[in-house]
């Protein structure tokens, strides 16, 4: 049996048992019985399938043999004859090539290109071999968002003939199904692209690259095909409420590689590591019961996040508050604990 035939097999065995197989299906089965007349083939429904001898001529000129006991694939030509009899047909199931080579495609989870050929409301029409398939608009990761019903097709038509990486997320010859996707070509080579540049960083490492999105906890960051986090802890020495405060999509930023997990391909990157410690450089300069002015700048549930020199904040409790501040005010305060070591100092209001 030739390896399209194996593949084949292997597709239809995956679909489920049809009771009323309909014309155009693709079946599995054995042969029970080989003559002159043709195949009976056991397909696993109520009735055998009849394989006529003419439609095993040509496979037989060309070589192919078969015999009691085989496994064969054939395609449902007439559900029910005149004669009461499934015809289905050898032949018409080995020329569905372009099925099976889909199906291993996608089993492959292969990445590849084609060029659309055509596009309709939905999407892009995909030719591959002697059948088709579609690119729903939502798979498409340059697809800008909010285009109005005439904005639409215009986009769609400009991506005809273009060459586009993709991969097929769904086989259903029964159904004549053939999705692509290239919002999921991208994400599985970004990841496979990304445990590739993992495997060869090494925490301390300093990286480029450009800011790609930003969260609510951080900004990812493009190092080189591979994006990775800076937590918005690791933005800036002082306290950041907004990552946006800090950094813009298309910024280029300097990272400190901080963190790797090959495992789940994550990258741990910092921003503020790269700057002078404030907390170093205040060695010596703090100590319990000394008096300072600062500027509040934000208040949290904790308490008030004083800033008593440049890039240097210490938290004024909420029990040590009566009257709470707003930011931006200034305050006298009192060190009660200076901790450059954990990064930490304690205030007090000074009454």
């Amino acid at each position: 049996m030739s390896d399209s035939g194996e593949d084949l097999e292997a597709l239809l065995a995956s679909e489920e048992p049809l009771s009323m197989p309909e014309r155009g299906h693709l079946l599995q089965g054995y042969v029970l019985a080989a003559d002159s007349g043709g195949l009976i083939v056991d397909l696993g429904l109520k009735r055998d399938g009849v394989v006529p001898r003419s439609d095993l001529d040509k496979l037989f000129a060309d070589g192919w043999q078969v015999a009691p006991g085989d496994e064969v694939s054939v395609m449902v030509v007439d559900p029910l004859d005149r004669d009461g009899n499934l015809v289905v047909s050898v032949a018409q199931a080995r020329e569905s090539s372009d099925w099976i080579e889909a199906h291993r495609r996608m089993e492959a989870d292969e990445i590849f290109e084609a060029e659309p050929a055509a596009f309709n409301q939905g999407g892009l029409i995909i030719p591959f071999g002697r059948i088709s398939g579609f690119m729903p608009a939502s798979h498409l990761t340059a697809m800008p968002r909010g285009l109005n019903a005439e904005e639409r097709p215009e986009w769609l038509q400009s991506m005809v003939g273009k060459q586009i990486p993709m991969k097929i997320i769904e086989v259903d010859p029964q159904r004549q199904r053939l999705i692509f996707s290239e919002r999921k070509a991208i994400r599985q080579w970004r990841g496979e692209q990304k445990a590739d540049i993992i495997a060869e960083l090494k925490e301390g490492q300093v990286l480029q690259g450009v800011v790609t999105n930003l969260r609510e906890f951080g900004a990812f960051v493009d190092v080189g095909g591979a994006d990775g986090l800076v937590h918005i802890s690791e933005m800036a020495w002082t306290r950041v409420e907004n990552p946006a405060d800090i950094v813009q999509v298309g910024d280029q930023v300097e990272t400190l590689v901080i963190y790797l997990d090959q495992e789940s391909c994550r990258i741990g990157l910092s921003i503020k590591q790269l700057q002078p410690s404030p907390w170093e450089a205040a060695v010596g300069t703090y100590e319990a019961g000394q008096q300072l002015e600062g500027q509040v700048t934000v208040l949290t549930s904790s308490g008030a996040f004083i800033r008593i020199a440049e890039n240097l904040e210490g938290l004024l409790k909420l029990q040590e508050i009566d009257e709470l501040p707003n930011p931006g005010d200034r305050v006298d305060v009192k060190v009660i604990d200076f901790d450059p070591e954990h990064e930490r100092l304690d205030l007090e209001l000074v009454r």
